[in-house]
C-alpha cells in the first residue's frame, strides 16, 4: 500500500476534495485492516467560506486545520457522531480541510456490519457519521499524519474519470449553500 504525498494535499482544498474520489481510506484496528473506496468529499476553506470550522479563526477545535496538511481532523457533533476530515490547503489559504463523506466499502466489511449493528451493505458507508461508526474512527485519530501507514491513512486507488464527478452543494450546512464543494461519483 502507498500513502499518498504530503504534496498531494498541498494544493487548492477544492482541488483535492475531487482528487481524493477513488483514493482508499484504511483503518487498521486489532490486527485487522478496513478500509474502503472514497466515493463523496465536501472542501471546507478559511476567509471565503462561511461554512468552514476555521471561519471564525483558530480554535482548540480546529487547530489542526492551520497546521500541517496530510493530518486528520476528526470531531464530534450534534453529541453523538464523529465525522472525518483531511487537512488539505495551498500556500494561499491558512486552512483547509476536506470532509470524507462516503465510501465503497472493500475491505473487513464483516467487521463495518459488527460496527454498524447492520447487514445493509448500502447504509453501511453512505454519510460521514456511518463512515467514522464503521471504521471505528473516533477522536482518537485527531491528529494522525494520513501520509504514513499508521491506525488510519489514505492510498492511492482507482482512477476516476472526472467528467463522472457530480458537483453540488455541501449537505448540512446554513451559510455558504451556493459553493458547489460536494463531490461525489457519478
Amino acid at each position: 500500500m502507498k500513502t499518498l504525498l504530503r504534496t498531494f494535499y498541498a494544493r487548492d482544498t477544492v482541488i483535492v476534495a475531487k482528487d481524493l474520489l477513488g483514493k482508499q481510506l484504511v483503518r487498521k484496528v486489532d490486527h485487522k485492516v478496513i478500509s474502503g473506496e472514497i466515493i463523496e468529499t465536501e472542501a471546507y476553506r478559511y476567509e471565503d467560506d462561511p461554512a468552514s470550522h476555521s471561519y471564525v479563526g483558530k480554535t482548540e477545535r480546529n487547530q489542526v486545520m492551520f497546521g500541517q496538511v496530510g493530518i486528520s481532523y476528526v470531531y464530534f457533533t450534534y453529541g453523538m457522531h464523529y465525522l472525518m476530515n483531511v487537512v488539505a490547503k495551498s500556500h494561499k489559504y491558512k486552512s483547509g480541510a476536506v470532509l470524507i463523506r462516503a465510501l465503497s466499502p472493500k475491505l473487513g466489511i464483516k467487521t463495518m456490519k459488527k460496527n454498524r449493528k447492520t447487514n445493509s451493505i448500502l447504509n453501511l458507508t453512505n454519510g460521514p457519521a456511518k463512515l467514522a461508526q464503521a471504521l471505528q474512527i473516533t477522536k482518537k485519530q485527531y491528529g494522525e499524519d494520513l501520509t504514513k501507514i499508521s491506525s488510519l491513512f489514505i492510498t492511492e486507488g482507482n482512477s476516476v474519470d472526472k467528467r463522472k464527478i457530480i458537483s453540488r452543494p455541501r449537505i448540512g450546512i446554513k451559510k455558504g449553500t451556493e459553493m458547489l464543494w460536494n463531490f461525489s461519483l457519478g
